[in-house]
């Protein structure tokens, strides 16, 4: 049986999306852009605070379902820019320390609302 996932401690789907989806022990999240719950707008500071936003509204996701990033599988990571990929990589390492997931990572020509970084997950969730 699926069930819907949401926190408004994430921003809400600006389409005809679930922010999550749980089925049976695995939660699928929806790749999450730098937008600032709070005050709707990316996060400032170039790719780092972009990829520090989109990490702390996956965590945000993860939480209501009683998890934390320890708990992710797998993700993906969707660049503007490959260029990007490095500084990229060092704000995600600093959240995925021990046992990191598998990850995907693509530079792609154009994110919605032209953000420079978008992160999905898939969780274990016991």
């Amino acid at each position: 049986m699926k069930r819907v996932v949401s926190t408004e401690a994430a921003p809400a789907a600006v389409g005809p999306y679930s922010q999550g989806i749980r089925v049976g022990n695995l939660l699928f999240v929806s790749g999450q852009l730098p937008i600032d719950p709070a005050t709707g707008a990316f996060a400032e500071g170039g790719i780092e605070a972009q990829t520090a936003q989109s990490l702390a509204n996956l965590k945000a996701i993860l939480a209501e379902e009683g998890v934390g990033l320890d708990s992710v599988v797998k993700t993906t990571v969707f660049l503007a820019n490959m260029d990007d990929f490095a500084a990229m990589n060092k704000i995600y390492a600093s959240c995925f320390k021990a046992d990191p997931p598998a990850r995907s990572a693509f530079q792609v020509a154009r994110l919605p609302k032209n953000a420079q970084v978008e992160i999905e997950a898939i969780a274990w969730v016991e």
